[in-house]
Formats: C-alpha cells, sequence, structure tokens
C-alpha cells in the first residue's frame, strides 16, 4: 500500500483519531506538475470550520503559499492546481485538522507551519520513515501544553537544543529564537532536569539616551528584560512565576550580574547576544557548570554597540561552532512567523544592506 492510500493518520503502532469520513481522492494528469482535484472530507463539521478559519481566511492563506484553489462547502473542500501542491495542500489540512481536534486555537502561523510541515512529511526518505520522523518536533509545559515548530529552522532549533549543551541562534527578529528557548527552558525545569533558570541580557540602550531612571536596581533593569518576563509568562501559571522568583530558582538579571559565577543544575538563557562585547561574551560562556544547558540567541544585524566594536556572538560563533556538544542554528527573513508584514520589512532590510554592500566591489574608474 502506497502512504498516499493510507487513511489520513495511519502510522504503523500510532492512535487514528481524529479520523475523516471518506479518504481523499484525486484525480491528476499525466505528469506531477499536471492539473489535479483532491476532494477532502471531514467527519466534523464544527472542527472542518476551525480549520478553514473566519470567512476562510485559512483555506486563502494555503493558496497563496502552495499556488492552489481552495473550494470549501460545508465539511467538504476541493482542492485543485499541480499535482504535487494539491498533495501538499492535503497533507497541511489534514495536520491542521489534528491540531483542532486536540484543542489547540489556529492562528495564520499555525497555516504556515503545516504547510513547511507538509513538504517535509512528502520528502521523508526511507532512513526518517523508519526512524518515524513524521512531524516537526515539539515542547510542551503545564501552562502551554504543546508547542510544535512552525519551520523547518524552528524544527532543527528544537532538535538542536535537545541535543547540545550550548546552542547559538542567530537570525531576525519574530522567528522565535528566544520565545522558543524560554520554553525548553520552563520544560527543562518542571521536568527536574535543572533546578532553576538563569536568563540574562545585555542592558545596552538601543540608540536612545534613557538617562537616569528611578527605583531600586529591579526597576533600572526591568525594562531591559521585560521581552524574557513576556516570554515566561506565557510558559509558566504566574503564581509559579511569582514563587519561583522569590525563591531564586528563576533568575532574570543582566550579563553584567553573570561575572564570578559557576552555573550548574541550570539553563542559562543569554539573549540579544549581539550587544555582548567580546570580553563579555567569553565571561559569559566561561560560566557554565556541571549538569546545565546554556542557550545564546540574538541577531547581528542589530547590535547597539558603539561603532568600530565587534559583537561578542559573532566571534563566538567563528571561534565554537565547529565544537562538539556546540549546535548552531540559522534563522533567515523566510523562518519569521510573527506577522507576514514582518517578514517584508526584514526581506526589504536585507535587500538593502546586500545592494549597500555590493557598491563598493564595483571597478574604479581608472584614472
Amino acid at each position: 500500500m502506497k502512504p498516499s492510500d493510507r487513511a489520513p493518520f495511519e502510522r504503523p503502532g500510532a492512535p487514528l483519531a481524529p479520523t475523516f469520513a471518506a479518504r481523499p481522492e484525486a484525480r491528476r494528469g499525466p505528469g506531477d506538475g499536471a492539473p489535479a482535484e483532491v476532494n477532502l472530507a471531514f467527519e466534523d463539521n464544527r472542527l472542518a470550520s476551525l480549520v478553514f478559519g473566519h470567512y476562510d481566511q485559512n483555506l486563502a492563506r494555503l493558496e497563496r503559499r502552495l499556488g492552489v484553489v481552495a473550494i470549501a462547502n460545508g465539511n467538504l473542500v476541493t482542492l485543485k492546481g499541480p499535482a504535487e501542491a494539491c498533495e501538499q495542500a492535503r497533507l497541511a489540512l489534514e495536520n491542521l485538522y489534528k491540531r483542532v481536534g486536540s484543542g489547540h486555537a489556529l492562528t495564520l502561523g499555525d497555516v504556515d507551519g503545516a504547510v513547511q510541515e507538509s513538504a517535509l512529511q512528502g520528502s521523508l526518505f526511507p532512513k526518517d520513515a523508519e526512524l518515524g520522523r513524521i512531524a516537526f518536533e515539539q515542547i510542551g509545559t503545564r501552562r502551554r501544553g504543546p508547542v510544535r515548530a512552525r519551520n523547518a529552522a524552528q524544527d532543527l532549533y528544537l532538535r538542536t537544543l535537545k541535543r547540545c549543551e550550548l546552542t547559538f541562534a542567530e537570525g531576525p527578529a519574530g522567528t522565535g529564537k528566544t520565545w522558543l528557548a524560554v520554553g525548553y527552558a520552563v520544560l527543562l525545569l518542571e521536568q527536574g532536569a535543572v533546578e532553576r533558570l538563569i536568563l540574562s541580557r545585555p542592558a545596552v540602550e538601543a540608540g536612545e539616551r534613557l538617562g537616569f531612571l528611578p527605583g531600586d536596581m529591579r526597576d533600572k533593569v526591568d525594562p531591559y528584560l521585560r521581552p524574557i518576563f513576556d516570554a515566561l509568562a506565557d510558559f509558566m501559571d504566574p503564581r509559579m512565576l511569582e514563587r519561583g522568583m522569590q525563591t531564586g530558582m528563576i533568575e532574570v538579571a543582566p550579563l553584567a550580574f553573570m561575572r564570578g559565577r559557576t552555573l550548574s543544575n541550570a539553563c542559562v538563557l543569554l539573549d540579544e547576544a549581539q550587544n555582548a562585547t567580546s570580553v563579555q561574551m567569553k565571561m559569559f560562556l566561561t560560566r557554565l557548570g556541571e549538569n546545565s544547558r546554556m542557550i545564546v540567541t540574538g541577531d547581528p544585524t542589530q547590535t547597539d554597540l558603539p561603532p568600530g566594536q565587534r559583537s561578542g556572538l559573532s566571534e563566538a560563533i567563528g571561534l565554537l561552532a565547529g565544537l562538539e556538544g556546540v549546535g548552531h542554528v540559522v534563522f533567515r527573513e523566510g523562518d519569521v512567523v510573527r506577522h507576514d508584514l514582518v517578514r517584508r520589512i526584514v526581506g526589504a532590510y536585507e535587500s538593502a544592506h546586500h545592494g549597500q554592500d555590493a557598491e563598493p566591489s564595483r571597478e574604479k574608474p581608472r584614472r
């Protein structure tokens, strides 16, 4: 039996829920690029409407991403377009149906993730199939529940976090570097793999002169560390988070406070690492103690260091990326999951920077 002939979600030794009322039927031309038509029937009308989205916005997103036409009618959807694209759209819809069947709400980012995941499922090598890698990696905490990678880069990121003691993640804003790192750190804490979380950022002004800030030390550093607090609140119950902060089980502090410490039995995260100097980065990396994990994230293109001062993140990646136990993940413009406009903004800036870099290489006129 071919994989495409198998009922949806039919995997050896795996449950079949949620199920469909009927198998998808496809009519294809002689070649892979020939027009095809796939009819897909969902068993639950309510779940089907959640998959299609408000005013069928999820189907519209699927059409734009894959170049197919998706026509919904009740719990039925008809896919028209190139055979390969229709097959990928079918797999994506099945993944989304399984997700809403588990009680999870869908966003447009989840649709993008399902598209990339369907591409992975449709191009499995025999070795991968034997290992059962039919879905992106996921993590889960008590408050948040399962959180699955939305694209191949996030999938690689989560697998690297689980495998390596030190992980570098670089890339533009909105790719989920910090959010997933905090989620993984909370998971390790809840599993008892580590005893505490230490989350840090360099306290560097992003081009502004903030001047004197009133209040105690926590009041002064809170503005720099607010994104980490927000991510913690996503993954942890507020009472547990507050208790962890009071007992020292969870520590959020500026990078300068790390000097002279040995961080054992801990998951240590350095965010916005592009703003760490070479000296600070070396100091931070050498804090790693026994039974600890370290995650370093940042965007080398958005450094706020003074002109002429090299970022410690770029230097550390160049020096350590090949060492055993050290992982390195690079996110690109296409991996942005925050908002579709953010992806286009990042792409516009990258194109402008590439154009500026290419100008000096032009041959100067001879005198």
